[in-house]
């Protein structure tokens, strides 16, 4: 068999069984093994079970399970809703107020946990109901809750960075500070789309009525004050990471002990809240080390049938500058993440493509940072994407996906228009090395 025949059997068989509903792990060790016995002989099976060692005692690894059990005590301790509370006072008068509330309470929750999903939840459950109730459009409430909650692809903590890092071999550190004016430039592009768009169209997002300023201003509890400790966890992170007093693994333990800090100052801190955050992720890493571990097996295996090589004189043979290669990889990725988990695409292809996006002469950060934009658009692009099914989930039973899938469009052309700017201007991602 020819690798051409082997690529296209691989690939087919491992799509296959994921339609099956096996779990992506167990879907690409399968194939590993299958191919590594039938390819090189029973010697090779030696060859699956090293490279899953080896992802499993991966230090950078480390980081994922610290930042996970910090965004479940987050989730637990009632931080989300005191800053969303905090922040009201952004709302006022303002038209579109509480959209751009619901934004900067998504980017500030990112800046905190680094842990995709759980935020359009939060904000589903927080925001989506106070927009309807003051007259929002569903377009607006739907569309402001879900870009605010996919904020979490590139802004620093994120867990897509630190895979990327993990299945590219960059900087994580590099990874954080490279998003920081991408993420910037994405969220404020969301602000001043809400702001045009209800200053135009009044009705779509009307300011908050003289009664709800009034108990804002007769509240016991200062927003300063609700705000105080989230500014606080998100300076402990990410400064110890910039200032370069902490690894990623060290700042992501220094934010597990933030999150339990604020627990106890807040007396929130329960045996159960305990139990049922170490639980869930315990929970969440599983699903991470096993797609791991069979995403490095397969293209292992694969790598060493010569598909790399092979993918390599692919993309070589493209009679066409080498920005386009760049933008198949792009829609392979898109494409792939309209029915596929981020993880699942980030392990199954970046091994491959990285390589030869730097042959191209082309910076991997620079990519990382196009990657993670890609992914948000996957992440609330239909059919599968998975913002729309975790809104749906603890959205009014009146909102169906259609009018979710709908709400997203013009978010959706933002973040293809900042994909297109950091494509163009590279320095927006590069500026700090």
């Amino acid at each position: 068999m020819d690798i051409q025949t082997a690529t296209i059997l691989l690939f087919t068989l491992a799509f296959a069984i994921l339609l099956t509903g096996i779990p992506l792990g167990f879907a690409t060790s399968a194939v590993a093994i299958v191919f590594a016995y039938s390819w090189f002989g029973p010697d090779a099976l030696t060859i699956v079970t090293s490279r899953m060692y080896g992802i499993v005692t991966e230090p950078s690894l480390g980081a994922i399970p610290m930042f996970v059990l910090m965004a479940c005590l987050l989730d637990r301790s009632g931080l989300s809703t005191d800053l969303f509370n905090g922040l009201r006072i952004l709302a006022g008068k303002l038209r579109g107020g509480v959209a751009v509330q619901t934004i900067a309470v998504g980017f500030l929750m990112a800046a905190m946990s680094g842990v995709i999903g759980g935020e359009t939840v939060l904000l589903g459950l927080l925001a989506l109901p106070q927009m309807l109730r003051l007259g929002y459009s569903k377009n607006m409430a739907i569309g402001s809750v879900c870009a605010g909650g996919a904020l979490g692809t590139m802004i620093p903590p994120s867990i897509v960075l630190i895979i990327f890092g993990l299945m590219t071999r960059t900087s994580i550190s590099d990874l954080f500070t490279a998003t920081v004016v991408p993420g910037t430039i994405l969220m404020l592009s969301y602000v001043a789309y809400i702001l045009i768009w209800c200053y135009l169209r009044p009705q779509d997002g009307p300011p908050l009525s003289d009664e709800e300023l009034e108990k804002i201003k007769n509240s016991d509890v200062s927003p300063f004050n609700l705000v105080i400790l989230p500014a606080c966890l998100i300076f402990l992170v990410l400064g110890s990471i910039y200032t370069g007093m902490a690894t990623i693994n060290e700042s992501a333990s220094l934010g597990v002990v933030g999150a339990l800090a604020i627990l106890v100052i807040k007396k929130r801190f329960t045996y159960k809240i305990l139990d049922a955050s170490v639980r869930a992720t315990v929970n969440t890493c599983g699903t991470v080390i096993w797609a791991g571990m069979g995403a490095i097996a397969i293209v292992g295996i694969y790598n060493m049938m010569g598909g790399g090589a092979y993918i390599s004189s692919l993309f070589a043979g493209i009679d066409a500058p080498p920005i386009v290669t760049i933008l198949i990889m792009l829609g392979i990725f898109f494409i792939l993440g309209t029915f596929m988990d981020w993880i699942g695409i980030a392990m199954l292809t970046l091994p491959i493509f990285v390589p030869i996006v730097v042959s191209l002469g082309y910076h991997p950060i620079w990519f990382g940072v196009l990657f993670c934009i890609n992914i948000q658009v996957a992440f609330m692009s239909p059919p599968m994407g998975a913002s729309a099914f975790f809104l749906k989930s603890v959205a009014p039973p009146d909102i169906s996906l259609f009018d979710i899938y709908r709400s997203f469009i013009p978010f959706i052309l933002l973040q293809i228009s900042v994909l297109v700017l950091v494509m163009i201007f590279p320095q927006l991602a590069l500026w700090a090395l």
